[in-house]
């Protein structure tokens, strides 16, 4: 193990350099590394640690989310309430119907197949777009209007929703019946994921209160609890359905708005360079998880049809943002910010092949051929608009 995880870091930090130098952003480094010493090409990585490489990528992206709500002005996400909320579902909705339409037109596959590789294609990745919509809101590059605040917000739930839909067609497509209860878990998982998630912020805030606490050893706490708000998804997943993710997000609010800001800047500063090793450790592993034979497999239809989907996507997202007080460029930036694919379609992506169902290998075909485009896409679209679009506040 302790061989393989020197491979990911000095490959991946070799390859994320030379990718930087050619003004290139150092994920598409860090998937290209997960790729070739992943199973499917050079299979140099050890199986221990495949076998928990989505832990692994879990662990990162908490991380993440733990800086984004250290970072989050609330009081800025506010003045962009009606268009985040929009921006959780109406993008991947869009997508969605896209793919029922027209993939069985392009890929010859039935509706309800199709249905469930717009559920797997529709998520925006959280791992591409949080880390540049927290550096974004750190610099203050479009934080007046709230851009990367609502960009996040929506990004943060855009999965909850994606993943109830996923699981409620891979019932219908295995022939079972569908609950007009799978639909109504999704407003109740984002509702209690954040309720559970200020609870424990509050909670958190007042031990820290009461206490002398280092910031090294309050961070390992929040670490503790964050794990423990992810597990509490898993344990009652079967019950009732709650977002860990978002529960983190809320959480890390509350200890911003409870803590002094030179607390709160210590703490996003903790986070940020646990952050340099958790990247490292979520895209190569990402890049582990992509099959890359599946991708070589599929024809100019499957790219054909990613591309149809972003561009209904960006209807969508251009829809959520009617009324606002965006310009187009912003509103622009705002489509790229949506483009990425990567941690959950790597996550759910071979689910319909290990389950046998017929439509399996064109579904991790396209959701291995949707990573490698629209990931390097979308990185390479913010990284290289965001200075060019959006207004920097002066500090």
């Amino acid at each position: 193990m302790l061989a393989s995880l020197a491979l990911m870091i000095l490959v991946g930090l070799s390859l994320a350099s030379i990718v930087e130098k050619l003004k290139l952003p150092r994920i598409i480094g860090l998937l290209v590394t997960g790729i070739i010493l992943g199973p499917y090409v050079l299979n140099v990585l050890d199986e221990s640690i495949l076998n928990i490489s989505s832990q692994l990528r879990q662990i990162a992206l908490i991380i993440i989310l733990i800086k984004a709500g250290l970072t989050l002005n609330l009081e800025d996400l506010k003045k962009v309430g009606r268009p985040a909320l929009l921006m959780a579902f109406l993008p991947a909705t869009f997508e969605l119907i896209a793919y029922i339409i027209f993939a069985p037109l392009i890929l010859n596959v039935t509706r309800v197949e199709a249905a469930l590789m717009g559920a797997v294609l529709a998520a925006v990745s959280p791992a591409v777009v949080v880390p540049r919509m927290v550096y974004l809101i750190e610099n203050q590059y479009g934080t007046k209007k709230g851009i990367p605040q609502m960009i996040l917000a929506g990004a943060s739930c855009d999965d909850i929703y994606v993943i109830v839909l996923f699981s409620t067609f891979v019932t219908m497509a295995q022939g079972g019946s569908v609950q007009i209860l799978d639909f109504v878990n999704i407003p109740i998982s984002i509702i209690l994921g954040i309720v559970l998630g200020i609870v424990a912020g509050f909670v958190l805030a007042f031990l820290f209160k009461h206490y002398e606490i280092e910031n090294s050893m309050k961070m390992i706490i929040i670490m503790g609890i964050a794990f423990l708000l992810m597990s509490i998804e898993t344990w009652l997943e079967a019950y009732i359905s709650l977002s860990g993710l978002l529960a983190v997000v809320s959480m890390s609010c509350v200890i911003k708005l409870t803590s002094s800001s030179f607390t709160s800047s210590s703490l996003a500063s903790i986070t940020g360079k646990l952050w340099l090793f958790a990247e490292i450790m979520l895209f190569v592993l990402v890049g582990a998880a992509v099959d890359i034979r599946y991708a070589l497999s599929t024809g100019i239809g499957a790219i054909l049809m990613i591309f149809v989907a972003l561009v209904i996507r960006a209807i969508g997202v251009w829809i959520c943002l009617i009324g606002t007080n965006l310009n187009i460029k912003e509103r622009i930036f705002c489509i790229i910010a949506y483009l990425p694919k990567a941690t959950v379609q790597a996550a759910i992506g071979s689910v319909p092949l290990s389950l046998g169902l017929s439509c399996g290998p064109m579904i991790l075909s396209v959701a291995v051929l949707a990573i490698l485009i629209t990931a390097p896409l979308g990185a390479i679209g913010i990284d290289r608009s965001y200075t060019k679009i959006l207004v920097k506040e002066n500090i």
